[in-house]
């Protein structure tokens, strides 16, 4: 989820996280935020994983998507 961090990226990786999805939280510049989330989906019983990455850059998306095994 890019933006996972804060705000709507948050609402929305924690909604998925509680129907069961395993979640990329990911964040371009707020890594405490980024980590908040993966603890309280964790702290849930759910599973995430955090990754950094400017996805305005093409490059970095495919490293996200082919990191993102949980």
């Amino acid at each position: 989820m890019t933006g996972g961090s804060r705000g709507i990226g948050r609402a929305t990786c924690l909604l998925l996280a509680s129907r069961g999805y395993d979640v990329a939280v990911n964040y371009q510049s707020n890594a405490e935020g980024a980590q908040a989330v993966v603890t309280d989906i964790e702290a849930a019983g759910g599973h995430a994983r955090v990754f950094q990455a400017d996805v305005t850059e093409e490059s970095r998306v495919g490293g996200i998507s082919s990191d993102a095994t949980l």
